[in-house]
């Protein structure tokens, strides 16, 4: 699945446009390197999403096929 939408998906960033733009500003990386929005994820990757005041690590733990509930999304990832 694609960077941003899984971010989308796991709700943790809400739009898939807001995705786009925080990858191509480069504050999102996988295993410690800047992520495209198009970069394949695989479970067991590190995401770092740095926001204006904090950075959020989590662990890809699955990758779903189609969009999730609001109640499955946290189960997608562990946070670090």
């Amino acid at each position: 699945m694609r960077l941003d939408k899984y971010l989308k998906v796991s709700r943790l960033i809400k739009r898939r446009t807001v995705a786009n733009e925080v990858s191509d500003m480069g504050r999102v990386l996988v295993n410690d390197i800047p992520a495209k929005p198009s970069k394949q994820l695989k479970i067991g990757d590190i995401i770092k999403i740095e926001y204006a005041n904090r950075t959020v690590a989590v662990k890809v733990v699955k990758i779903p096929e189609n969009n999730v509930s609001v109640q499955e999304a946290p189960t997608l990832y562990e946070a670090l």
